[in-house]
């Protein structure tokens, strides 16, 4: 864009009325002035002229960087071209604006500007014309102005701030007087002082979290959501300064949240300092787009946390293999719109030959490379299958242990096996299937039985398509077991929703798996109603404690009857 560009509300504008917005271009006030009075009267001048309001952007050199014809929201720069300093920082940029009313800034123009971040906001009101001297010529447009800037929030969960300071309406000599620079100075020590306060740890992500209660859900549903996105943001190695929530009938098919929130989203990441927003939804890749571009920051939905986790947490190569295949799969939609240009094949002249753009070039190589892992998860599967035929030709039954993320898996199989499995207060701490043989009594005989138990990548509700297809080959250790053993955590409050989406996501196994026992496992943290309602449901259940070895002895010899219904019946 040339430098003369005049943003916003063009339309019914002459020439001769253009010309002397491009001259503002050329204008430049002293660094430690708000504004000048010749250079707010001749802006003043042009709006009344034309009847429209107009904005003057400037940098804290003086010079004029952007000219718009409209309302502040009309002619505010894109929150993707402004620069970002963080939470104790303002903007370096001031606007000098006019209205053609006598009223106080609107709420509107107040949150456009501390979107922005802008370092200050001058209003000019306006006369409706020129004041006349007797001897002729005009003396002013101006009438009165306002002098608008932010202040320290003071607290990172208030849910409505008044974040910003309007002055009562002054005199534009008045404003002309004003030391720029010292206002600018001192508001940032504010912001420095109230940001140090808040004990923000720079090195991880500052992530706003975001949820949408929708007609299909309960309060309490969209409650459990937003607190599990907050517990993948954790363990991803992000932090959640705040959560913000929206309540919907359906999402909006270009921005999930309505206009107005996404306002709220993107005054929120200024005020807070954000550098992630994350929404508890899968998102499409226009969504995603659209928010990034209207809100500033980087946009990533429940799909993309959930990857990022897998790719810290894969050791085996059998696992960074699989993680890799969904990230691409994952990747391969969403590069359209991300700063590179459309592809130009697609047939008809001028578009063949070497004329490859950047993003067809990536698209090729995420092609090839998908083509390559999904041929070396195929070798996995097969090795799988042979290791699966040789465990089963020796007659040695296998139970595979599944449940919802976190519910204690690894825990469960160190205490029932002495293993060293690796076990920790995290989502998705297991990745990889670990086997470990299980010293068991036959149910019928007595006579020792051994087993071996495999644990298996936690389940989590709406577990992301990718990584069904991805992990296919480590679900497979489902589908070929003997029996399952599905371990619930009864010490979350949402232990039966977890239950349904572990449920759920074995139903859609290609294989029906066999025999089920449920574990009820942390009953040392439980609430006693839940103990109630769990053994009224499943009333077969077995109650443990991994932690405390809780249990332990009982679970055995329900595994030893499951083990030996399954084989018998088979």
């Amino acid at each position: 864009m040339p430098i003369e560009t005049i943003y916003g509300q063009l339309k019914g504008l002459k020439a001769s009325q253009i010309k002397p917005l491009q001259r503002l271009y050329q204008q430049r006030i002293p660094s430690d002035c708000l504004t000048t009075f010749e250079f707010a009267q001749r802006l003043a001048a042009i709006s009344t002229d034309i009847q429209q309001p107009v904005c003057a952007y400037l940098n804290r050199r003086g010079q004029v960087i952007r000219v718009g014809v409209g309302t502040l929201s009309q002619t505010q720069i894109p929150p993707l071209e402004l620069p970002r300093y963080g939470a104790e920082r303002l903007c370096g940029i001031r606007c000098i604006a006019t209205q053609l009313h006598d009223d106080a800034p609107k709420q509107s123009c107040l949150t456009t500007m501390a979107v922005q971040r802008l370092d200050a906001l001058v209003t000019l009101t306006l006369t409706g014309k020129g004041f006349q001297r007797r001897g002729g010529g005009v003396t002013g447009y101006v009438k009165e102005t306002y002098l608008v800037h932010l202040i320290p929030q003071g607290d990172l969960q208030t849910e409505n701030p008044h974040c910003w300071e309007v002055s009562s309406p002054m005199s534009l000599e008045v404003i002309a007087e004003q030391d720029f620079l010292d206002l600018v100075e001192g508001l940032e020590e504010e912001f420095r002082r109230e940001y140090l306060g808040w004990e923000v740890d720079t090195a991880r992500d500052r992530v706003l979290a975001i949820g949408l209660i929708t007609d299909k859900m309960t309060p309490q549903q969209s409650e459990d959501r937003l607190a599990e996105l907050t517990r993948l943001i954790d363990t991803a190695g992000g932090k959640v300064l705040q959560s913000i929530q929206q309540k919907r009938a359906r999402p909006h098919p270009q921005t999930v949240v309505g206009t107005g929130k996404v306002q709220e989203i993107a005054l929120a990441v200024q005020m807070i300092g954000a550098n992630l927003v994350a929404f508890d939804r899968d998102l499409s890749p226009a969504q995603v787009r659209n928010l990034e571009t209207q809100i500033g920051t980087r946009v990533v939905d429940r799909t993309e946390v959930i990857l990022d986790i897998f790719a810290q947490r894969a050791q085996s190569r059998a696992g960074k293999l699989q993680v890799e295949l969904a990230q691409l799969e994952y990747m391969l939609p969403r590069l359209t719109g991300r700063g590179q240009a459309m592809s130009r094949l697609g047939g008809g002249i001028g578009t063949r030959g070497p004329g490859e753009t950047k993003l067809e070039t990536e698209r090729r190589s995420i092609q090839r490379r998908l083509t390559r892992l999904q041929q070396e998860v195929n070798q996995l599967q097969a090795h799988r299958a042979r290791l699966r035929q040789q465990r089963q030709k020796k007659d040695v039954p296998s139970v595979a242990i599944v449940g919802y993320t976190n519910a204690g898996k690894s825990t469960l199989i160190n205490a029932l096996t002495n293993a060293e499995v690796y076990a920790e207060d995290k989502l998705f701490a297991t990745l990889d299937p670990t086997t470990r043989r299980l010293a068991l009594t036959h149910a019928v005989t007595g006579e020792p039985l051994n087993a071996l138990l495999t644990d298996t990548v936690g389940f989590i509700q709406e577990l992301p398509p990718p990584l069904v297809d991805a992990f296919r080959a480590t679900l497979e250790e489902v589908t070929e077991a003997d029996a399952l053993l599905h371990v619930v955590d009864l010490s979350h409050p949402a232990w039966q929703t977890h239950i349904r989406s572990v449920m759920t996501i074995l139903s859609e196994m290609p294989i029906a798996p066999g025999p089920v026992l449920v574990a009820f496992n942390k009953i040392d943290r439980a609430d006693a109603k839940f103990f109630e309602i769990a053994k009224e449901e499943y009333p077969l259940a077995v109650f443990i404690s991994a932690s405390q070895r809780l249990g332990l002895d009982t679970l055995r010899q329900k595994l030893a009857q499951l083990v030996h219904y399954s084989t018998a019946s088979s």
